[in-house]
């Protein structure tokens, strides 16, 4: 029996008896080694409809064979891009295939309300720990008889049960089950007004290294004529229209033979993102005291997405404390002078898909500025960052989830 809530329930969660009809959990359809983004998913998605007018909120989750929607042609998701979605991932440990763990979760649960805010979908303010708790028991779910659940809070019980997407789980460090929680208007009428009836849903699919045969530093391009976000815009939020604007200059790019894009804005050519990545630079002071400083920019116009990789990196090196780590505007021409006078010590894009990127060059007015790469920070932060997701090293406390 389906029920409703004013927001998200993960004890009322349903899930279907699992025949072998519905689940290929014994022999996943992929080749690890030839693993391609986003084209392998898994046999189970988590679908949670959410009706407004009446309806009662949040409906009961549930855990069913992947699909295609159903949705009609009318649903607004369709026609004004009313649609956020994200990125995380699920990691078995290197030490312990049994031990599956997510990387601050809560980061992406938080970004994931706040980007429904900004779309003004309704159940914005959801439980941010319930949804953490439906997405585990969709990547590691405990099926006793196709019926009853066996489980204590998040930590499931193994004892040689059989798990539904675990084996969708790639082994080995760099593989991991990539997850995308997507929330979509279904509210069935034309008409630019803010839905009352929205559908979120996560699917999830096994993913291998981004680097396949060690890191590959990037050559990006600022001549562009196009701009990815601006103060007021949706820059901030994780909407399916920030990546849309983007394909056609990602593609005259790629033509001329440069990686991504570094965004700008405004007369000052302000640095924002590189790609759909946040962005870095290491450089030395240039007020004479050989200082260093690890600058990105802020977040504070609202033009830049809040990334979860781009927090820990803040996070891990304030720890440190061995450079200056600043949030502040940076242009491009500040760029090009630290490196004509020897200060860009190194530069590199972050981010769920690759961690970290190295960035070898910038186009600007036609020339290329070189940058050193790959640098040792850069590696560093790959290392660390990789060490913590896959349990290899301790990280801060919270940061490595099990589930």
């Amino acid at each position: 029996m389906m029920k409703n809530n004013r927001t998200i329930s993960s004890s009322q969660l349903i899930i279907p008896p699992i025949s072998d009809s519905t689940t290929t959990k014994n022999n996943p359809p992929y080749n690890k080694q030839e693993l391609q983004f986003g084209k392998v998913f898994s046999s189970h998605m988590l679908q949670i409809p959410y009706k407004g007018s009446g309806g009662g909120g949040w409906q009961s989750p549930e855990i069913v064979p992947f699909h295609d929607l159903k949705i009609s042609p009318a649903a607004s998701s369709l026609h004004y891009g009313l649609q956020c979605f994200e990125g995380m991932k699920a990691y078995k440990s290197i030490n312990d295939s049994n031990d599956i763990r997510l990387f601050r979760p809560e980061l992406n649960m938080k970004r994931l309300s706040n980007s429904m805010k900004r779309l003004c979908m309704p159940g914005s303010d959801f439980d941010h720990q319930e949804l953490i708790t439906c997405i585990a028991k969709l990547v590691r779910l405990v099926v006793i008889d196709s019926k009853s659940l066996c489980f204590t809070d998040a930590i499931y019980i193994l004892n040689g049960l059989q798990f539904l997407d675990q084996d969708w789980i790639p082994t080995g460090e760099g593989y991991s089950l990539y997850i995308r929680p997507t929330v979509i208007s279904t509210h069935p009428y034309l008409g630019v007004s803010a839905p009352n009836e929205i559908l979120l849903y996560v699917i999830t699919c096994p993913v291998g290294p981004y680097y396949t045969s060690g890191f590959a530093p990037v050559r990006l391009t600022a001549d562009t004529p196009y701009v990815r976000a601006w103060p007021g815009g949706t820059g901030a939020a994780k909407v399916g229209g920030n990546y849309a604007g983007s394909m056609k200059p990602q593609t005259d790019a790629s033509k001329r033979g440069y990686s991504q894009i570094l965004w700008l804005f405004g007369e000052d050519q302000e640095i924002t993102e590189v790609g759909a990545m946040n962005v870095f630079f290491f450089l030395e002071k240039g007020d004479g005291s050989k200082g260093r400083e690890l600058v990105t920019p802020p977040l504070t116009r609202g033009d830049i997405l809040p990334g979860v990789t781009r927090q820990s990196i803040l996070d891990l090196s304030r720890s440190w404390g061995e450079f200056e780590v600043v949030e502040r505007s940076i242009t491009l021409p500040e760029v090009r002078k630290a490196a004509s006078e020897g200060r860009l010590i190194e530069a590199f894009g972050a981010g769920t898909a690759a961690v970290v990127t190295p960035i070898s060059a910038i186009e600007h007015l036609g020339s290329d500025i070189e940058i050193p790469a790959t640098g040792e920070l850069t590696k560093r932060f790959f290392s660390d960052l990789m060490g913590i997701q896959y349990g290899r090293i301790d990280g801060p406390d919270g940061w490595s989830v099990k589930i």
